[in-house]
């Protein structure tokens, strides 16, 4: 008699695409899997945002607001997560019991709301000013200098905050020099493409230029730029 064997499904199902909301989630997952391994392994479903699969029904039944990326937990009875900042938060609270990528809201309440802080920061600002930054200057069916030089513009403006951050740190919370954290990782995929927004060069922003060299040198943030 022979025995099938039935692999056991992994704990999540990210669907996501190639985009740096999508990639702060994968790049989060990675480093979870490089300490905890199997625990936080997860499918990947990628997305065609070109081809609108994010408002099909049965996407939109996932996420009302039709945006990747959603994060479904199979360990806690399929609960969905979406919105980039609350799918890092949601993972460092429930599968990051070593705190190596955030802090502690108890024990260290100070740094926590630091993170939150950037974290939130940047999901209001970063974001969306450098997504409309993309739009007006790739993807814009007319050519609008005034709404190119607006986004641009404030995109630099926040680039210098978090340069202003940055003097005598290495990331963004936590104490001393910083602690890499959410924090960092919630903004990363934005500056790393900073050259798509029309960006050429971070040499205005030095501290920013090596925090972002830092976390580009870390294994796990490279195999998470890699999905989908």
């Amino acid at each position: 008699m022979s025995t099938v064997h039935t692999s056991k499904p992994k704990p999540f199902v990210l669907y996501t695409a190639g985009t740096p909301n999508g990639r702060k989630v994968s790049v989060f997952l990675e480093e979870l899997r490089a300490v905890y391994g199997e625990k936080v392994d997860y499918d990947v479903q990628k997305i065609n945002i070109s081809r609108n699969d994010q408002k099909e029904p049965w996407f939109i039944k996932l996420n009302p607001n039709g945006r990747i990326p959603v994060l479904v937990d199979r360990a806690r009875e399929d609960f969905v997560v979406f919105e980039t900042a609350a799918i890092l938060l949601y993972l460092e609270q429930h599968y990051d019991p070593e705190r190596k990528l955030g802090f502690d809201p108890v024990s260290q309440p100070n740094e926590y709301s630091e993170m939150l802080q950037w974290m939130l920061w940047a999901h209001g600002g970063v974001g969306p000013m450098q997504g409309q930054a993309n739009h007006f200057n790739r993807f814009a069916p007319e050519d609008i200098p005034y709404a190119k030089k607006r986004y641009i513009l404030e995109t630099k403006r926040l680039y210098g905050v978090m340069e202003i951050r940055l003097t005598d740190r290495d990331y963004l919370a936590g104490p001393g020099r910083g602690i890499y954290s959410a924090a960092d990782i919630n903004v990363f995929p934005w500056i790393n493409v900073h050259q798509f927004a029309g960006i050429e060069s971070l040499d205005e922003w030095p501290n920013l230029e090596m925090w972002l060299g830092r976390i580009n040198a870390r294994k796990a943030v490279q195999d998470g730029l890699a999905i989908p």
